[in-house]
């Protein structure tokens, strides 16, 4: 039975009706929540998987999972039911990205005096995602131990956060004072250096690049054993510049093989156009920042790819927008000065090709031309065009604490928002909105494994829910419209989102 108009309630009085008194994410609270039933009547419902927005629709949940969704003249609220009028709003899916970096990982004086609080700082990014509708991240790099803590204890209701799944380390990869890593020589570490490595790599480092295939199962295995939810490796190493293949096919396919034997993902990081080849034909599910190649990539490769069913996540924030404009303007004075220069030397009689260059030289000519943004715009263009599992992959991260910058952290790769922008960035790619929300939802539950779980609004799924106050469908920018949040059921009091500020500044709850 329909409850009468004059009972519904708008999304703020919800709000305050649905967050329990005191700690709102006590076992007790959970319990709570589990035996009412709530509805959201009379909103236009985007349910995640393409298909033209239901109008006046009406979604229950009882518990943390979905109990009905479908036009408000055919489904009915259940008796008690709290009732939030949809009137005017948006109703989506919670938003996935697929490739965050939540915790301590980089060098420097950040690791030094932070340490001792990873958890809380991986903590507060995660609740920066949370903050700006994404309900789930996956996070492809980083401190294991404390995101397995982090996400546990989200996990339990012991606090909020979005869900996680976690990989730790990237197996093959030292830790950050390492030449896989970061291009540092292991000779002359500090003790904290080398345990720091240590810590991150948890025994999955460098080693395992020695390893024939038989001792690799062994080694993969006690990895897995630790309790990441997925596996990401080095199909090479982490630089465009020098590029050196990871593992052999052999070593891949046991690393995938044994993955794929607990059900979960298995992924990489390649910066060839060949090395990435030997990962897909590994058999991996996802290409973290496929784009982002020493050079094009070949139709060949694509249509492997999309053949495959091979999940694509993007670094569409890094490529689109303010990051893409301050290229096209940096491109514009080069060419400016280039020509004046020219021009100078002509009138002089300087000839400016006396000497050949060096490859280093044009190594550098290349990068001062923006070469690299090129390339990775270009790639993934071509795979969204090609018709790819597309879904984003920020690399969202931590970085340096805001006492040790001399300038802001970027906006396009802040906790949250940096999210907001890689959706936005993939209708600037050539997607329809839809198809970018389509991205954001049903694909990033594709990438973690999770489609019977999460990703569209049906019968049976989690209720991760985002209500917008404007149509996201008509204008992609209409995701920041957040009117509330539902994170498994639950409402998420935005306001009190981080719980403590340690990097993150208050304002527009972005800034780092």
């Amino acid at each position: 039975m329909m409850r009468p108009p004059l009972l519904r309630l708008s999304v703020p009085v919800v709000l305050a009706a649905l967050l329990l008194a005191g700690d709102p994410v006590t076992p007790a609270g959970r319990t709570a929540a589990a035996q009412t039933a709530t509805a959201i009547v009379g909103a236009t419902i985007i349910d995640g998987n393409g298909g033209p927005p239901l109008e006046d629709g009406t979604l229950v949940w009882t518990g943390n999972r979905i109990a009905a969704v479908g036009p408000r003249a055919s489904v009915a609220v259940p008796e008690g039911a709290t009732v939030i009028d949809g009137t005017a709003k948006f109703v989506t899916p919670g938003f996935i990205d697929s490739n965050v970096h939540l915790s301590l990982y980089g060098a420097g004086e950040t690791i030094v005096r932070y340490f001792d609080r990873n958890a809380a700082l991986t903590l507060e990014a995660a609740q920066m995602q949370l903050k700006h509708g994404f309900t789930t991240v996956r996070d492809s790099y980083g401190s294991l131990l404390a995101l397995m803590e982090v996400r546990d204890a989200i996990a339990r209701g012991d606090t909020v956060g979005p869900r996680m799944l976690v990989a730790g380390n990237i197996v093959g990869w030292g830790g950050p004072y390492s030449i896989s890593f970061s291009l540092i020589r292991e000779r002359g570490l500090t003790l904290f250096q080398e345990q720091f490595n240590d810590y991150i790599t948890q025994g999955s480092g460098e080693e395992l690049m020695e390893m024939e295939p038989e001792d690799l199962r062994v080694a993969i295995n006690d990895y897995l054993d630790l309790g990441p939810d997925f596996i990401k490796f080095g199909g090479t190493g982490h630089f465009s510049n020098p590029i050196m293949i990871g593992f052999s096919p052999r070593a891949q396919r046991v690393m995938v093989e044994e993955t794929h034997k607990r059900g979960l993902s298995a992924e990489t990081h390649s910066t060839s156009p060949e090395g990435l080849r030997i990962s897909v034909e590994a058999g991996i599910d996802l290409i973290q920042h496929p784009g982002v190649l020493s050079s094009d990539m070949s139709e060949e490769l694509i249509e492997m790819i999309v053949e495959r069913g091979t999940v694509c996540a993007f670094l569409s924030n890094t490529v689109t927008g303010m990051a893409w404009r301050d290229h096209l303007d940096a491109q514009a004075e080069r060419m400016e000065r280039e020509a004046k220069e020219e021009a100078e030397a002509g009138a002089e009689g300087r000839d400016e090709d006396a000497r050949k260059k060096t490859s280093a030289e044009l190594r550098a000519e290349r990068r001062a031309r923006g070469e690299g943004i090129e390339i990775r715009r270009r790639n993934t263009e071509r795979l969204i065009e090609a018709g790819c599992i597309t879904t984003i992959g920020t690399d969202n991260y931590l970085g340096t604490a805001p006492e040790f910058r001399r300038t802001p952290k970027a906006e396009n790769q802040a906790f949250g928002m940096g999210s907001v922008i890689a959706t936005e960035g993939l209708v600037e790619l050539g997607m329809t909105p839809m198809e970018a929300i389509v991205a954001v939802t049903k694909n990033g539950a594709i990438a973690c494994k999770m489609l019977d779980d999460l990703g569209t609004l049906e019968v049976g799924k989690f209720a991760d829910i985002v209500i917008l106050d404007a149509n996201p469908v008509e204008d992609i920018t209409n995701i920041r419209a957040i009117g509330a949040i539902i994170r498994d059921g639950r409402m998420v009091d935005r306001d009190a989102l981080p719980y403590e500020r340690i990097f993150s500044r208050p304002g527009e709850g972005h800034a780092w």
